[in-house]
């Protein structure tokens, strides 16, 4: 199917960036929204930011002025910039994407996927 790849997550002071990024792999067709996901120890998995293939994005309030969502199409690769960080933005933070895929090399039939990366750890100290 598809695969997700994050990479740029670290530890960082308050105040500090970061820059995530995801890049998907596989036989793939096309792919719509991508977006990063975050889990905090005992919280549940909420949605950071999330682009369509169009480019227009939407943010979870904590988040709204202070990170940047983007992607390159030609790349199939999401990013995530984030500034000005806090501690409460300490999580693990997931990429998904959805789409379509070519069910082999040689076939032109293509089926949905819906894809997690394996997570990338953010650590903001006070």
């Amino acid at each position: 199917q598809v695969q997700l790849v994050e990479s740029g997550g670290g530890s960082v002071q308050a105040g500090g960036s970061l820059r995530l990024s995801c890049a998907a792999s596989g036989r793939i067709q096309s792919i719509n929204a991508m977006g990063w996901y975050r889990q905090a120890p005992g919280k549940q998995r909420e949605l950071v930011a999330a682009i369509t293939s169009g480019g227009s994005t939407n943010y979870v309030d904590s988040v709204k002025g202070r990170f940047t969502i983007s992607r390159d199409n030609t790349k199939n690769t999401v990013y995530l910039q984030m500034n000005s960080l806090k501690p409460e933005d300490t999580a693990v933070y997931y990429c998904n994407a959805d789409g379509r895929y070519y069910i082999s090399t040689y076939s032109t039939t293509t089926k949905t996927f819906g894809s997690w990366g394996q997570g990338t750890q953010v650590t903001v100290s006070s």
